[in-house]
């Protein structure tokens, strides 16, 4: 890892979706990160996991009344930082979560957890927003990881040989490479949404998926 990569924050954001993530994934992140932020009911995965975060982004629409009340008692500590927004908004809770964290800690690398399930409409949402975020985009759910790759940035993919792996272009005109995998591709121009790169299979032991222009979203299922 090069020494700016190094120099560059860590930062776990936790999602509200109707079907958190386990306890078990969130803990585990938390310990990997440098800072870790709630986006509204997130707060109450965090709580479930017995994590305190450092920023809290949201209207409270959607944490607990029991979680809104550990929340003040973590501000009121100087623990975690608040950022409480109005419901009647034009953007997101997420949205707003981003600018928040690139106003603190620009260039991040950000790992997303509890944004995928539950949801459908607001999970769509979710990717188009992390597509246009200022940041190195990670998923990590029970089920998958993933990455958010924009022209010129590649996921080197190790140890994962057996596992499945889709990627889904966001962007119309997107080009992408595959090397590793059941089915490679080499420089192959997708449209947006496609289902070409759905469903493969890595069978190398270092494999690589490249977005040369566009964007795409990619999964590597456990």
């Amino acid at each position: 890892m090069s020494s700016e990569a190094m120099r560059r924050p860590r930062v776990l954001m936790v999602g509200g979706s109707p079907e958190p993530s386990s306890p078990e994934l969130v803990l585990r992140l938390a310990a990997d990160a440098d800072v870790v932020v709630a986006v509204d009911r997130g707060l109450d995965t965090l709580i479930a996991a017995g994590v305190d975060p450092h920023l809290f982004c949201g209207d409270c629409d959607t944490a607990s009344r029991a979680a809104t009340l550990h929340l003040d008692c973590l501000v009121a500590a100087g623990i975690c930082e608040l950022e409480r927004y109005d419901p009647y908004k034009d953007f997101t809770d997420l949205a707003l979560a981003l600018r928040a964290v690139d106003a603190r800690w620009p260039g991040a690398r950000v790992t997303f957890t509890c944004f995928s399930g539950g949801r459908p409409d607001h999970f769509l949402a979710v990717i188009g927003t992390l597509a246009r975020a200022p940041f190195t985009v990670a998923l990590e759910e029970d089920g998958f990881s993933g990455r958010i790759l924009r022209a010129g940035e590649q996921w080197d993919i190790v140890d994962a040989a057996g596992s499945g792996f889709s990627f889904v272009p966001l962007l119309p005109d997107t080009v992408v490479s595959e090397q590793g995998m059941e089915w490679e591709l080499d420089h192959r121009r997708c449209d947006a949404l496609s289902d070409l790169g759905v469903s493969n299979v890595v069978r190398a032991s270092c494999a690589t998926i490249a977005c040369h222009e566009g964007c795409i979203a990619t999964y590597l299922f456990s």
